[in-house]
């Protein structure tokens, strides 16, 4: 995606957040009888308004897209005609002035309710917790944790999703750096552990590094080579089975996803492959061919990965009854809060490194992945906010 694509992601994703967040401000005073100025999404000079209701209330969409307010009458702010005196902010009781300032954060409870009702009524595509690649002497090596292990449960709690799998995972290792797992192997058989980690791994000190620092990943299809295409260009430049990629150009790759994602975006100039083979580095530079037209070209090399046969059921969906979604839709939005909080409180104490914390930039990315991903990845984006 481009930087435009991601910087619109952002835009839209604070721009809603911040709408719910002003509309239960707004909604509330007009409840109490407070008389409202302006509701403005955005800073700065209005680029779009209109006037509407018995009070004329300006709504406007202003220049800079990062926030935005409620604006009430209040005779603090200027003088006001006696007439409207009981209907300024600052004029009512102390109970409702304090509801209109609940209210924003109370209203993004509740449309985080609302949309996780949703969410599980109409079904939310969840990816099983199936281990990856375990890089050698690391602290999963060292655990025992191997490729197709099932993660059952993490210090008790029965773990039936990635989502939910990292939230435990990530609360279990800041807690005294180490992780009782309890795993699944392929035939069936349940097997105990406890991952510990070091000092460093357990502050999170590396935002968006820990599967790195624990030594796995989530399961993808490992960067091996399983099939050389006869006459590919794989083949021309001399790659062979069990050969491992490590790097395509100058950028380091982690999956056989990203393998393909950096290949098949490439316009068909020669590319340096880095691979790993019997335990020697080498380098090969190859051409890819391009296939397909228009829209619909991509850069091909002519190599199958290793792992073919993919872990059963590990794509599934989390759904429920109309009815039956509604406590679940409670919980998840009062798991999610409680987690905030207590990695904010580890923060404030120096357990949980504040590098966590998330940029504008990242929020970017995560906005327009979500995106292409559908609506219903991007509500559950909105609901994380």
């Amino acid at each position: 995606m481009s930087v435009i694509t991601y910087a619109m992601a952002l835009i839209i994703t604070i721009s809603l957040l911040v709408a719910i967040h002003e509309y239960g401000h707004y909604i509330v005073a007009r409840w109490c009888g407070i008389k409202v100025l302006r509701f403005s999404i955005g800073f700065g000079k209005p680029i779009w308004s209109r006037r509407a209701g018995p009070d004329q209330t300006e709504y406007c969409v202003s220049a800079l897209p990062l926030g935005g307010y409620v604006k009430m009458l209040d005779d603090r702010e200027g003088n006001v005609r006696d007439a409207d005196y009981h209907r300024t902010f600052n004029a009512q009781p102390v109970w409702q002035r304090i509801a209109v300032l609940l209210a924003g954060p109370g209203f993004n409870f509740l449309f985080a309710i609302a949309a996780y009702w949703f969410i599980f009524s109409v079904g939310l595509p969840v990816t099983r917790p199936v281990v990856g690649e375990v890089m050698p002497e690391t602290p999963a090596a060292q655990a025992g944790l191997q490729f197709n292990d099932v993660i059952a449960d993490i210090g008790g709690k029965q773990i039936e999703s990635w989502q939910l799998g990292i939230q435990v995972l990530v609360d279990e290792l800041v807690d005294d750096a180490q992780v009782p797992l309890t795993i699944e192997r392929a035939d069936g058989s349940l097997h105990s552990m406890t991952l510990y980690a070091s000092a460093e791994t357990a502050r999170l000190a590396e935002p968006g590094k820990l599967f790195e620092q624990l030594g796995f990943r989530p399961w993808s299809p490992r960067p091996i080579v399983g099939r050389v295409v006869d006459g590919s260009p794989a083949q021309a430049a001399g790659l062979q089975r069990g050969d491992r990629i490590v790097g395509v150009g100058d950028q380091p790759v982690a999956g056989w996803v990203q393998v393909v994602e950096k290949i098949r975006a490439g316009d068909g100039s020669p590319i340096a492959l880095t691979l790993e083979r019997e335990g020697e580095a080498l380098q090969k530079m190859i051409t890819p061919r391009i296939v397909g037209e228009g829209d619909q070209r991509v850069a091909q090399i002519g190599i199958e990965t290793l792992d073919q046969t993919f872990p059963e059921n590990l794509y599934g969906e989390r759904k429920y009854g109309v009815i039956e979604a509604l406590p679940f839709a409670v919980q998840q939005t009062l798991e999610k809060i409680g987690f905030t909080f207590e990695m904010f409180g580890r923060m404030l104490t120096g357990s949980v490194s504040t590098k966590n914390i998330s940029g504008p930039i990242s929020i970017a990315e995560y906005a327009g992945d979500s995106l292409q991903r559908g609506a219903i990845s991007f509500l559950d984006l909105l609901i994380s906010f």
